[in-house]
């Protein structure tokens, strides 16, 4: 049971209720998360704006969902998980290589090297080496590339940490995390 309850649509007014239509209409619900953040303006806001700020990335909306499951894998964080395995495959990642994912690894050595980088980033929290990034910048990653890879970091452990703390509900299609993942 979530230690804070998720709104529905007829409890959000103001600017939530305008943050919680704008979710509505981009993908056709109001996950379990985001309806529990609507409790607060400023950290759907939050959540929303990291969101609003990597579409424009130059890595791509798979790499990113990538990215994340990595990331919730270290983190164990089962809705993440969750979600952008679904995510995932609607942005077209084979669902074999999202498994992998979820364990940090990936069949294609460009994909590796970011999540490589990004688990690095997680378990060092944030403190990577030069080696660290040489390695990424080897792979083939620009440096706004590779700054795109923290900040997608960074937006999961958002998430990551905010359903720690609720114990959200998982609505999405559940994913088991892998044994002996995770810090």
């Amino acid at each position: 049971m979530a230690r804070i309850t998720p709104l529905t649509k007829d409890q959000v007014s103001g600017k939530a209720a305008e943050q919680w239509d704008a979710v509505q209409q981009k993908i056709g619900k109001v996950p379990n998360l985001l309806a529990t953040l609507a409790r607060s303006p400023g950290a759907l806001g939050m959540y929303l704006n990291n969101g609003a700020a990597l579409d424009n990335a130059s890595i791509s909306p798979a790499l990113r969902e990538q990215i994340a499951l990595v990331v919730a894998g270290v983190n164990r964080c089962g809705y993440c998980a969750s979600a952008h395995t679904a995510i995932g495959k609607m942005v077209g990642v084979d669902e074999g290589e999202l498994g992998k994912n979820l364990r940090g690894e990936s069949g294609d050595a460009k994909v590796q090297a970011a999540l490589d980088f990004s688990k690095v980033i997680v378990e060092k929290r944030g403190f990577a080496s030069d080696a660290d990034v040489q390695a990424v910048r080897d792979a083939g990653y620009s440096e706004g590339e590779i700054l795109e890879i923290v900040a997608t970091v960074v937006a999961n452990l958002f998430t990551n940490y905010m359903n720690h703390v609720i114990e959200t509900e998982i609505d999405f299609p559940k994913v088991e995390l892998p044994e002996g993942v995770g810090v």
